[in-house]
């Protein structure tokens, strides 16, 4: 066997998601190098269509580093509708807040992303195999090692000072802190989400959060002639169980009303069953090792904010690791876990808050209805109320 010549560099990046391409992007920018290690090819990425609200500030962070194209190709939000009892109610962030989102699809953020790095030079390699790190301990004087196989079969090993895992929920890293150095909480739904993406023409320019009949129904776009839309399903269900025509009828039903509203049809292009649930480890790092994004927490996309969070806890973390590795302030890195914390739980609260107040409960009595209802008509009713709603779904400052 070839003896493997090992590279270096500062920070070693396992994932290549909007999270990690984010971190190394603007740790460029700061004069810090890194490497970006991601078992998928850049096209398969490319092909996976994901959540697309983003919060003002992940715009803003998109913006500020020289990715603008959001504020060209992408639609700004500035509100959405609460859907009830055949009535939709809005909530109009503009008036409430002063804030709005976007509708940019987080393949978007993805490609933005990719072609910057590419452009500017930085280290991404695509479709690796056998990722391993090695080395991290809470020892200052050890260097982790990033190993791997790149795509065209050849064993690399690169030493850092620092590695990030944001290599998802199904990633290697977060299980890289020892079980009795770790804390991890979460909570399983009893329902998940049916999505499809429908080759149809835009009916409401905002997003419409339903509770209909069967629950949940959630209208979104992801360009001008293709629909993301979900209803509340069974997490048992599988692809097939759902034709066509119970598809559409069922969508149909859960934005009815007086109003006569009924949802642009098309050919279903894409169908999936999205179970959820929330998540968090902590802390988020341990020694040499920090985690970022879905490695680190997951929450239910009823509030949109899983890929926010992700640019959260990067910014976050760029800073910390620009002040540690340029400014020798060990402090600082030391911060990070207790800085993004605190943001992922307000936003567990608020994700975990939106899903049980959209969603039939399974078992539910006739008390559960009626005050979930009522929790609907005090959102629509009382301007505190939708001012707090407001607030969370455009996001908090980050702190």
């Amino acid at each position: 066997m070839n003896a493997v010549t090992p590279e270096t560099t500062r920070v070693g990046i396992v994932g290549g998601g909007p999270a990690g391409l984010m971190l190394s992007h603007l740790l460029a920018l700061a004069g810090i190098d890194s490497v970006v290690v991601e078992v998928r090819e850049r096209a398969v990425i490319e092909r996976t269509h994901r959540a697309g609200i983003l919060e003002r500030d992940s715009v803003r962070m998109l913006v500020d580093a020289g990715l603008d194209r959001v504020l060209r190709d992408g639609h700004e939000h500035r509100g959405i509708d609460l859907r009830f009892g055949g009535a939709s109610h809005r909530v109009d962030f503009a008036d409430l807040v002063g804030a709005s989102t976007w509708l940019y699809p987080q393949t978007d953020v993805f490609l933005d992303l990719a072609d910057a790095r590419e452009r500017d030079g930085g280290d991404v390699r695509w479709g690796v195999t056998d990722v391993e790190v090695r080395g991290v301990t809470r020892d200052p004087a050890d260097r982790p090692v990033v190993a791997f196989t790149d795509a065209e079969g050849r064993r690399r090993e690169v030493r850092c000072e620092v590695v990030v895992g944001s290599d998802g929920s199904r990633g290697i890293c977060r299980d890289l802190v020892p079980e009795a150095s770790r804390r991890r909480s979460f909570r399983e739904y009893p329902f998940a989400w049916f999505g499809i993406l429908a080759q149809a023409p835009r009916t409401l320019d905002e997003l419409v959060y339903a509770r209909g009949p069967e629950g949940f129904v959630l209208v979104s776009s992801r360009t001008d002639d293709v629909q993301r839309m979900y209803v509340q399903c069974d997490p048992a269900d599988r692809v097939e169980d759902w034709s066509d025509d119970r598809i559409w009828s069922t969508l149909q039903a859960g934005v009815a009303g007086d109003d006569g509203l009924a949802l642009a049809e098309g050919p279903i292009l894409e169908r999936t069953v999205l179970p959820f649930r929330s998540f968090v480890q902590e802390p988020m790092r341990w020694g040499a090792l920090v985690l970022a994004g879905d490695a680190a927490h997951t929450v239910p996309p009823t509030g949109a904010k899983g890929l926010n969070l992700a640019l959260a806890d990067v910014r976050v973390l760029a800073e910390a690791l620009e002040r540690t590795l340029l400014g020798d302030d060990a402090d600082a890195l030391d911060a990070y876990s207790a800085r993004a914390l605190e943001r992922v739980w307000r936003t567990q609260y608020f994700s975990y808050w939106m899903t049980t107040l959209l969603h039939r409960l399974p078992g539910a009595s006739a008390f559960d209805e009626r005050r979930q209802l009522a929790e609907l008509e005090t959102l629509a009713s009382s301007r505190a109320a939708s001012t707090h709603l407001a607030e969370c779904y455009t996001g908090w400052p980050t702190g």
